[in-house]
């Protein structure tokens, strides 16, 4: 295989890790050019072999069920988010537990992570952290250790569902993992993760600020901070809640979506489903006055950028095993890889962590899937390697704050509503050592899953 091609195609790659790291670079951007690049060589120099590369490989390459699924799930969530569903489960939470300190801590941290294992977690921080920090105004509580419950465990909320994040998706479609292996492989590890996560920060944070009396220390924080996070979301804190009929029947929707999501293993059947149940239940007032609905509104309210992301990530990829990288990965990994399955997944954990805590998660995920693959074909047990990728995929990238965009949302809020002590420095330190601390609980884990059934 041609050196010159595999290291055309790195470098590619490595364009896309460095525009994915820059806040104010268009990665996008970035990445379609790359993928193109990368395409075009790949093309280029298998013109003259015996199995030419054709525009339709390439296409095949792109995991269509992944794509629609993603479309259906942004769109469900852009109707939600509409309807101010989420926002109105914030308020009532907040006014109900808005005089005990501690509950309200419990409560808010345990139902905004419940709501990140189903929707994107940075829409979580933008809907929960402004309704924290007005509450902790009105109690004249510090909002910071809340904050930090908040944000540490909407990290965890991933190793619960396949649909808790993008990586999560690829792998369960992949592995064809279904919800009920989630809940059944991974929601001891969950339960036990928020629980003792919670119990720490309870006892050596929220305790040490019960008894402060904060008020926020600048004169207005109604500015708004020039971020392109912020500019993507509409921050809104209902003063009045939206009627009870419109938030139960779309709660009602929502239990019967993630009920079909376990009953049926077809995620673009259940995507396309939902979504259509969604769009009938909330149409839209149009200009005679009638109700109708509209998909096509909803469809301009979804964030494409990361569903054409994953569509020039697939390609690059595909380039990867062509040009003989993903196979060059796979020896370097064989190589490595000691006979005992608990120290394999071991090794995978640890790998797949400190690659996501230096590189963004969904293209460690797309790289290391067929190495997967290939270890279980190897005759190792597939429940704890995948296991262990799961959890070195979701919880390796929250060593630094940058690694996790829900993290660097909870930061930007918090500067924008003058929470002086939910800071960079802050949230790295605690941040890092519970993401030390969830990592070795998931090797504690393995080895138990690992010893009592494989």
């Amino acid at each position: 295989m041609s050196l010159f091609l595999q290291i055309f195609i790195i470098i590619c790659f490595l364009i896309v890790i460095i525009a994915l790291f820059r806040e104010k670079t268009d990665f996008l951007a970035y990445s379609m050019a790359s993928m193109l690049a990368a395409a075009t060589a790949t093309y280029i120099f298998f013109l003259e072999s015996p199995t030419p590369i054709t525009l339709e490989n390439f296409f095949l390459a792109i995991d269509w069920p992944v794509i629609f699924f993603l479309i259906s799930m942004f769109t469900i969530v852009a109707i939600l988010e509409d309807k101010r569903i989420f926002n109105e489960i914030a308020l009532r939470i907040t006014k109900k537990f808005s005089t005990n300190t501690r509950k309200f801590f419990w409560v808010i941290c345990l139902i905004s992570t419940i709501s990140a294992a189903f929707i994107e977690d940075v829409s979580v921080a933008v809907i929960f952290i402004p309704m924290i920090i007005s509450t902790s105004e009105k109690m004249r509580i510090n909002p910071t250790p809340i904050l930090l419950g908040v944000t540490i465990c909407i990290n965890l909320a991933a190793t619960l569902t396949p649909f808790g994040s993008a990586q999560n998706v690829l792998i369960a479609n992949e592995f064809l993992l279904t919800t009920n292996w989630f809940f059944i492989s991974l929601g001891i590890f969950f339960v036990i993760g928020v629980l003792t996560t919670l119990f720490l920060l309870d006892q050596f944070f929220l305790k040490k600020h019960l008894k402060d009396i904060w008020v926020p220390h600048c004169v207005e924080y109604e500015e708004p901070v020039d971020s392109e996070h912020l500019k993507e979301h509409e921050l809104v804190i209902m003063e009045e809640p939206i009627s009870s009929k419109l938030f139960y029947k779309n709660l009602i929707a929502l239990l019967i979506f993630f009920v079909l999501l376990i009953a049926i293993p077809n995620i673009v059947f259940v995507g396309i489903f939902g979504m259509l149940m969604f769009v009938f239940i909330n149409p839209r007032r149009k200009e005679s006055g009638r109700k109708q609905p509209d998909i096509s509104h909803y469809l301009k309210e979804v964030d494409f950028k990361l569903i054409f992301f994953f569509i020039c990530l697939f390609i690059l990829v595909y380039c990867f095993e062509v040009a003989g990288i993903i196979g060059i990965f796979e020896d370097f990994i064989n190589l490595l890889a000691p006979s005992n399955v608990f120290l394999l997944s071991v090794l995978i954990l640890v790998l797949t962590s400190i690659l996501s805590g230096f590189l963004d998660n969904v293209p460690v995920t797309v790289i290391f899937i067929p190495i997967i693959h290939l270890l279980i074909s190897s005759g190792f047990a597939s429940t704890p390697l995948i296991i262990a990728f799961i959890l070195g995929i979701n919880l390796g990238g929250n060593f630094l704050p940058q690694g996790s965009a829900a993290d660097m949302m909870t930061l930007e809020l918090s500067t924008k509503y003058c929470v002086d002590g939910m800071n960079y420095k802050k949230l790295l330190k605690v941040g890092g050592l519970f993401a030390l601390f969830h990592i070795i609980l998931g090797i504690g884990y393995l080895a138990i899953i690992t010893f009592l059934f494989f």
